[in-house]
């Protein structure tokens, strides 16, 4: 709460040592939170709005589910060192999940320079106010009064900060914390591939090609200890996204995230924030806010790491298909050898009536590659089926039947024969 009013206070005196406008309207260069945030993925080159001033804007998301999932084990008995069965199931009935709640800030300090901050103000993990990140996006060098300056900006972004590593396109269709509009199911993908790293990139966009360029420090968060163990992390993205008629577009990219060296590397585990399911095979000593990952899976690839993904995207009038083609190869820092996972995710949507306001799906997800310690290939496979409601375009309610199931898992491991499957509830608001 302390960190919430610090920065209202902030805001506050922004506002009044530099007669800056507080203001809910839309900034250029910049992605909405709500229904207009659909299938936006890169921000775009378009100068839509002219600069008259310092602008803060205040926005904020809000999302509650209902979860009525079951879920069982055939994993045999082990013991702990208090008698406890660390393979049998916490029971979990029907009810409400903690409400989550982001606050989002967006200052357009020049003509095409932005800050951007959100803060977690409820989350399933952390009881307490904290930031995701902050970034500053260049669009323009106006500052600058260079003509070469301002030709070269024409189709190049760039983005510095504690940030959302650029890898992929499914990040921008997860639900992130409360931000939730834009993912069409309630859960996101298995492995998570979801980080937020300290560095800098280059966006280059024209004529619907792409190309981004980066370097991170390859963590979480800044860290100067075990230097000899610590290497930046690069991405890099390619693609081309172009409407070929008024009713087709078509997206391709493909991405890669790769470092040598790292002390805990997070691609797979960066969401700090918390996933959906709540509880879902976990024992009976597990807490919502310690076993805050429910349902996903992190391969545990955290010294080195290469991924790559490719990322179709095809939308035709209402019908609309995403595609995650993913292989991440690396290993642990007490593990010898690389491992090598993969992942597929398909999103298949069709989005009707006025404003495109309701939709219907289905989700195919599937992970699979060999555990640490063990070799042994395993696999985990989800099935959704969603529908969805913008009541306007800032309020969304979703409906999900979802099916997991874990596969070949060793007998003494809680996953062995697991699953779980029913139905998910959510409203989400964003401004």
């Amino acid at each position: 709460m302390k960190k919430l009013l610090l920065s209202l206070g902030l805001l506050a005196g922004l506002q009044l040592s530099a007669s800056a406008q507080v203001t809910l309207g839309d900034l250029p260069y910049w992605r909405p939170y709500d229904q207009r945030g659909l299938n936006v993925f890169e921000t775009s080159k378009k100068d839509t709005t002219a600069f008259d001033g310092i602008k803060v804007r205040i926005g904020g998301s809000f999302a509650q589910q209902f979860q009525g999932l079951e879920h069982s084990n055939t994993a045999t008995a082990k013991y702990d060192a208090n008698e406890k069965n660390v393979n049998k199931l916490i029971e979990i009935g029907k009810s409400f999940n903690l409400a989550t709640a982001n606050m989002n800030m967006d200052v357009l300090l020049a003509d095409g320079v932005r800050l951007n901050l959100v803060l977690y103000l409820s989350s399933k993990h952390h009881p307490e106010t904290w930031v995701k990140g902050g970034y500053m996006q260049i669009d323009k060098l106006a500052f600058l009064n260079s003509p070469m300056a301002d030709k070269l900006m024409e189709n190049l972004t760039v983005r510095v900060g504690h940030m959302e590593v650029n890898y992929g396109d499914a990040h921008y269709r997860r639900s992130d914390n409360a931000q939730a509009l834009q993912n069409p199911f309630v859960g996101n993908y298995i492995m998570d591939a979801f980080a937020t790293e300290i560095g800098a990139d280059v966006t280059f966009q024209k004529s619907g090609f792409l190309a981004v360029a980066g370097v991170t420090g390859g963590e979480i968060q800044g860290g100067l200890t075990k230097p000899g163990e610590r290497a930046p992390s690069y991405v890099g993205k390619i693609g081309y996204d172009n409407y070929m008629t008024d009713k087709l577009r078509l997206r391709l990219t493909s991405s890669v995230y790769t470092t040598n060296s790292s002390v805990r590397n997070t691609l797979y585990g960066g969401d700090r924030a918390g996933s959906r399911y709540n509880l879902v095979l976990e024992n009976e000593q597990a807490t919502t806010a310690a076993q805050f990952t429910s349902g996903r899976f992190n391969p545990g690839l955290t010294d080195n790491i290469t991924a790559v993904v490719i990322n179709p995207f095809v939308k035709f009038g209402g019908l609309e298909f995403f595609g995650n083609f993913e292989r991440a190869k690396g290993k642990a820092g007490n593990e010898k050898e690389d491992r090598t996972w993969d992942q597929i995710g398909t999103d298949l949507l069709y989005r009707f009536g006025p404003r495109e306001s309701f939709y219907v799906g289905g989700r195919y997800n599937k992970v699979s590659g060999p555990m640490a310690g063990t070799g042994t290939e395993v696999n985990i496979q989800r099935t959704a089926f969603g529908a969805g409601w913008f009541v306007t375009k800032n309020i969304l309610a979703k409906a999900e039947y979802v099916k997991q199931e874990y596969n070949n898992f060793p007998t003494n491991h809680i996953y062995n024969g697991g699953e779980f499957n029913g139905i998910m509830l959510e409203g989400a608001i964003s401004f």
